[in-house]
């Protein structure tokens, strides 16, 4: 495994990390906690050794399998998860709502201090940690001010609770407001073959600014393995039913520039397609690590193994092009 510095923060992060959105078994069709704890060790086990996760990853529920996961592990994993998306207050933007065996949970977007400070101390006890290594604004929240956000951070920066501060889905010029009060650490925007729009804007600016880059979504929920075929269904639940690149139309035109022009890089290298595209992501000038989500031991193996492949300049050039010539969906 390949390991990078975060930003200017003491800590260090794999190139390759764990994602525990769909363990949380929220928009994902459902999930199995014990292949997800079993998808944790062998994890850490492999050297991908951070797992990132987030409240809102079914309501709680993800945070709660980290913890089982990593019991008796702790010094061996770095744990990132976030703040700022609620469902036990109605504060701030009104976001989405959530289901879970309780009933309906309206979410909404919310940075205010107090609510930072409380969020801080429940991701603590279900993960059973006394200390966050990487602490992630989810989503920006434009009722509350910047200052206020920064200020709930730093208090808990101080009380150790948190190590590095991060934010997700932030604009470079929110995140130069929140460096005029205390440090940024990272920033963990949308990023992939079939989505590089962030590419030339917050990806540059945390680069030139030396804050770290975690990419999300760098197989596209899939559609970059190859193995969503055009005859795939997915549960009524699931988000991705309603995503351009799994539309019938889109999802054809990226299996034929995966089979024509990436399928034959994969083969000369001996891997799978999801293995390239996790290889050339962690290529990508500016980009410290690279998101990926996975159910189970074997899909963990398999992304883990990306780390070992070794890319040409010339096979990275030739990847990028056929997914510049695809285009955006239509």
């Amino acid at each position: 495994m390949i390991y990078r510095q975060l930003g200017e923060s003491d800590v260090e992060v794999p190139a390759i990390i764990f994602g525990a959105w769909a363990i949380g078994g929220w928009f994902w069709g459902g999930t199995d906690d014990d292949l997800a704890i079993e998808a944790i060790n062998r994890s850490i086990d492999l050297g991908i050794n951070c797992i990132d996760t987030a409240p809102a990853y079914g309501l709680g529920h993800s945070e709660e399998v980290v913890g089982k996961a990593i019991k008796g592990r702790r010094d061996e994993v770095v744990i990132a998860t976030k703040c700022g998306l609620v469902w036990d207050r109605n504060d701030g933007e009104y976001f989405f709502d959530e289901d879970d065996s309780t009933g309906n949970h309206p979410v909404h977007r919310c940075l205010k201090k107090d609510s930072i400070l409380h969020e801080c101390d429940l991701s603590l006890q279900r993960m059973g940690v006394d200390v966050i290594d990487l602490y992630q604004c989810h989503w920006m929240d434009k009722t509350t001010p910047l200052e206020e956000t920064m200020e709930a951070l730093l208090e808990l920066r101080d009380a150790g609770k948190i190590r590095a501060i991060g934010v997700s889905n932030f604009t470079p010029e929110a995140i130069e407001e929140c460096r005029t009060f205390g440090p940024i650490h990272s920033s963990q925007p949308k990023f992939s073959l079939l989505d590089r729009q962030n590419l030339d804007g917050v990806i540059a600016h945390t680069h030139e600014q030396g804050i770290g880059s975690i990419v999300y979504s760098s197989l596209e929920q899939g559609v970059l393995t190859g193995k969503v075929t055009l005859d795939r269904t997915f549960a009524e639940d699931d988000l991705r039913t309603n995503q351009p690149w799994f539309q019938r139309e889109n999802l054809k035109r990226a299996l034929e520039v995966l089979s024509r022009d990436i399928q034959p890089i994969a083969d000369a290298h001996g891997a799978t397609l999801g293995q390239i595209a996790i290889a050339w992501t962690i290529m990508v000038p500016g980009i410290t690590s690279a998101l990926v989500g996975a159910r189970n031991a074997a899909q963990v193996a398999e992304n883990a193994a990306a780390a070992d492949i070794q890319l040409s300049d010339e096979e990275y050039a030739t990847i990028l092009a056929a997914f510049e010539g695809l285009g955006e969906p239509v």
